[in-house]
């Protein structure tokens, strides 16, 4: 009989205790991709907005001259060194290296495939963050719960004149670069870890 409620009260205990144990767990939220996406786009938000970098070969020269953005005013007696000014549409969309009004454009030769100067826009933005994928459960030094995925990093040319857009779609320009992000579960909420 004694071993008959020991048995017992042990099976009520066992109960009591996976019950408790049930209960103390609670469920991370889950993490969208949606979620995860507007997390990274509002960290993007917050940091200053900036111009954008356009690489201009010298495909890019010709274009800014046929588009009005900057004509030629200085020729050396090398004949591939030169002078660009910009002109008053010029200066209102964009800055060349080194500021001022005047793009030096200084190949190594006549024929130099490889070189190019890099111009900023006037129009400035944030980075915009697209195309999440890969949300996984992943393992974060000091982190309880944490997720990674990987997305798309855009420059966004939202303002940019439509030639510089040209410009700015020529080869060697890099509009798009593919990052990794990772999010931690803090407070019962989702939060942005870092960004790779």
């Amino acid at each position: 009989m004694r071993n008959t409620l020991n048995l017992k009260i042990l099976g009520a205990v066992v109960l009591l205790s996976a019950g408790m144990f049930v209960a103390g767990c609670k469920s991370a939220p889950e993490l969208t991709e949606a979620q995860a996406l507007s997390l990274i786009q509002a960290k993007y938000d917050q940091d200053p907005a900036t111009g954008a970098s356009i690489m201009v070969n010298k495909l890019g020269m010709s274009m800014g001259i046929t588009d009005g953005y900057w004509k030629l005013t200085k020729v050396y007696p090398n004949r591939f060194w030169a002078d660009y000014t910009l002109t008053d549409e010029g200066k209102k969309a964009l800055t060349p290296p080194g500021g001022g009004d005047v793009i030096q454009w200084r190949p190594g030769s006549m024929d130099d495939p490889s070189y190019s100067i890099t111009i900023m826009t006037k129009a400035t933005n944030h980075l915009k963050a697209r195309d999440l994928r890969n949300l996984h459960d992943e393992t974060l030094p000091g982190v309880e719960t944490a997720k990674g995925a990987t997305f798309n990093e855009s420059v966004d040319l939202t303002d940019v004149p439509g030639p510089l857009q040209d410009i700015a779609h020529n080869p060697g320009n890099k509009l798009t670069t593919k990052r990794t992000v990772d999010f931690e579960l803090a407070g019962g909420a989702w939060k942005l870890h870092g960004i790779q």
